[in-house]
């Protein structure tokens, strides 16, 4: 198609000329796809493998039909008009950043809303009136029962990551959201895979759909390389994990737990390779704050459980890490979906001990990657050719000493907590075993000598 490609689609000279400034000229397979239908008011389902365009396939058109023909007069309070629903908080964020130039350029207003976070903001930007809300079912559900949003202006819904929002359990307050917008709006469905709960949302909520797939479930991204290393052990893991972080490119590590990409953030850093976190223990304030240095280049590694895995949409990552595999391939292949995105190159690698080689096997089977494992070291040519050139050694900033308060609870879960942390005294009867053994009239128990047993603690009263 040619420079003027989005005009040919029908969409309008303002929305083109904003494209134009984000860099943007020539749609993507999805995006030629489904605009034609989706401009014209149709019910969509649309399939694409992850980085294939799939936010702005549904941006342009929520854009441009909101600020035209269903744009619905003046804008009234706690009542938008357009609706996107995302299982993530960074990628209901990342979708907020694509479609706010597309909806400024028409005019429009849009707000994200998603939990962990004080909603005060949130419901004064719906005070004040916003056309798109792109929001996480769980916040938006108590939004709406807290009667400070309203759906039922609601002209156009898309749910992205639909099979994803299965997955996570979301599908009974997603029923109950989508049920609550008015039956003749436009409901667009995007995601990388089709199944679970997905086809009931289809059944339920879609009409005369259409069904738009630019490529195969399971098609893995062409520019994108498969590796898989295999380690003698955890020792030997943890050195190739280093040295594959230790390059000067951006790289996403994937562990299975929160605790483990905690740990392993922390210790490359202390290492001397600056990396950040990502994972739901996280606040949203530091989540955004570890994403930002990722995004900005102040850190080059992210370590992230599956949270990352849909969501973190940031250009020219080099590498992918499977520290951990994950659970099934529908995992492992939207990981790896962070690198290799918008047509550019990248690697995956997954790591992989003896004992786990015969479930990897059968995940890669189901995911449609043929890839033969190799034995390899820290210091092997295939690892040293995918790590690249050595970033410099950044000498770790001293952790602030976290303040603990003027003194110690008693109660029996800060002693049980101390315990665990290996502080002393765990608990008062370590410290002193007699503190609280005393007689019926309150006299301390003696030892064997006949002496009361002394404690830092005041001994009960005797009460007459």
């Amino acid at each position: 198609m040619s420079h003027n490609a989005f005009s040919q689609l029908g969409v309008p000279q303002a929305l083109v000329t904003t494209l134009s400034k984000m860099g943007i000229d020539t749609p993507f397979p999805i995006q030629i796809d489904t605009l034609p239908d989706t401009l014209a008011g149709r019910d969509v389902l649309g399939r694409g493998k992850t980085g294939s365009g799939k936010t702005l396939a549904f941006s342009i058109p929520m854009v441009a039909r909101l600020a035209g023909e269903l744009s619905g007069g003046q804008r009234r309070s706690g009542r938008p008009l357009g609706l996107v629903l995302a299982p993530t908080r960074e990628l209901a964020t990342q979708i907020t950043n694509v479609m706010k130039p597309l909806a400024e350029a028409m005019g429009l207003r849009v707000t994200t809303i998603f939990g962990g976070v004080s909603q005060n903001r949130q419901v004064q930007a719906l005070r004040d009136g916003v056309d798109i809300v792109v929001a996480t079912p769980g916040r938006l559900e108590d939004l709406k029962n807290q009667k400070l949003l309203h759906l039922d202006a609601i002209e156009i819904t898309v749910l992205d990551e639909a099979d994803h929002m299965a997955d996570l359990g979301f599908l009974p307050v997603v029923t109950k959201i989508l049920s609550a917008t008015p039956a003749g709006g436009q409901r667009l469905l995007f995601s990388a895979t089709l199944d679970n709960g997905v086809n009931k949302l289809v059944d339920r909520f879609l009409q005369n759909e259409v069904m738009h797939a630019v490529d195969d479930e399971n098609s893995p991204v062409a520019k994108m390389t498969h590796h898989v290393f295999e380690t003698s052990g955890l020792d030997a893991k943890k050195e190739l994990v280093q040295k594959l972080a230790s390059g000067t490119g951006r790289r996403i590590l994937f562990m299975r737990t929160k605790h483990h990409a905690k740990k392993l953030a922390r210790t490359l850093t202390d290492a001397g390779i600056p990396s950040v976190d990502l994972h739901g223990n996280l606040s949203q304030p530091a989540r955004d704050r570890n994403l930002k240095a990722f995004s900005d280049g102040t850190v080059r590694v992210l370590v992230a459980t599956d949270v990352a895995a849909r969501g973190v949409h940031v250009d020219h990552v080099d590498l992918v890490i499977h520290v951990d595999p994950p659970m099934e391939h529908k995992a492992y292949l939207h990981r790896s979906g962070r690198t290799a995105r918008a047509g550019a190159e990248g690697d995956v690698i997954t790591i992989c001990l003896p004992t786990q080689k015969g479930d990897l096997a059968g995940l890669l089977r189901k995911a449609d990657i043929r890839v033969a494992p190799v034995v390899v070291t820290a210091n092997s040519p295939e690892v040293l050719s995918l790590v690249g050139e050595i970033a410099p050694y950044v000498k770790p900033a001293p952790r602030e000493h976290q303040h603990q308060g003027g003194g110690q609870s008693q109660g029996k879960n800060a002693q049980r907590k101390r315990a665990l942390r290996g502080d002393r005294p765990s608990t008062i009867r370590e410290a002193n075993p007699h503190a609280r053994r005393t007689t019926r009239d309150g006299q301390p128990v003696r030892d064997r000598s006949g002496r009361p047993a002394t404690s830092s603690r005041r001994q009960p009263q005797r009460t007459h």
